[in-house]
């Protein structure tokens, strides 16, 4: 599971944190709707952010300590 102190959940919040330098990587959900998703590794590939997938959007927002699905999570830089 993911600390709280250093992860975002969600798309805008995580989509926030690649812009701004923050994200050391993200993990996206392979089942995740294509309109979130493929944007979104577009903007990873062009920031540099690495990659990461999870299964499926309830199982990232398990492993992030949430009671609901997650598209995406980011890990924030130490």
């Amino acid at each position: 599971m993911m600390s709280r102190t250093n992860r975002v959940v969600g798309l805008k919040q995580s989509r926030k944190a690649v812009r701004d330098g923050l994200a050391e990587y993200v993990i996206i959900a392979r089942d995740a709707d294509e309109r979130v998703r493929l944007p979104f590794e577009r903007l990873c590939a062009q920031s540099g952010v690495r990659v990461e997938y999870a299964d499926t959007c309830a199982g990232l927002g398990k492993a992030c300590g949430i009671d609901v699905g997650a598209a995406v999570a980011a890990a924030l830089k130490p």
